[in-house]
């Protein structure tokens, strides 16, 4: 992990760099049924999730991405995580996830433009993607209200649990 890590604040929120013993949240939340329901990856133990912790800190060396741990501003508890991957030069794909106490409470909203912005601002990224699942009407809620724009689905494109899965593609454009 670096030091130069860009922390990101709003009034509520702190985004900061994951530290080794975020791994038991990680490992909380990517394991809990309701967060992993419409996300592609989970994990069955502690000793796994060191698999995403090792990933959080592959895309840093790499520079393919940044993830961040988002945190209560005051308390500093955390809440989920949120960034991008699989950067290029003028594109990224973001992801988020939080807690499911934590949901209907505005945090992503909050989030999500630190994270655009610095991928557009810092990063001077032209276009920002994500991939839900078509299913997931709470995610593609959140990504209308953050101005993400529906581009097209892909009908039948993935296999989850033996199933074939349908996935919408939002893109949102630096302006």
């Amino acid at each position: 992990m670096t030091n130069n890590f860009p922390t990101l604040e709003s009034d509520r929120l702190l985004l900061r760099q994951f530290k080794d013993n975020d791994i038991e949240n990680v490992f909380k939340g990517l394991s809990h049924p309701d967060v992993i329901k419409y996300y592609a990856i989970s994990f069955n133990s502690l000793e796994a999730t060191q698999e995403q912790m090792d990933w959080f800190a592959n895309l840093e060396a790499t520079q393919t991405g940044i993830w961040w741990a988002i945190c209560s501003k005051e308390e500093g508890t955390f809440l989920g995580a949120g960034g991008f991957n699989d950067r290029n030069e003028h594109k990224a794909e973001i992801g988020f996830w939080l807690f499911p106490e934590h949901w209907g409470k505005g945090y992503m909203t909050e989030a999500m433009p630190l994270i655009c912005a610095y991928a557009f601002d810092v990063l001077d990224l032209n276009k920002i993607e994500g991939f839900v699942e078509t299913e997931n009407n709470n995610c593609k809620k959140a990504l209308a209200k953050l101005q993400f724009n529906l581009q097209e689905t892909q009908v039948d494109c993935e296999v989850k649990n033996g199933k074939l899965i349908s996935i919408d593609v939002y893109t949102k454009m630096k302006s």
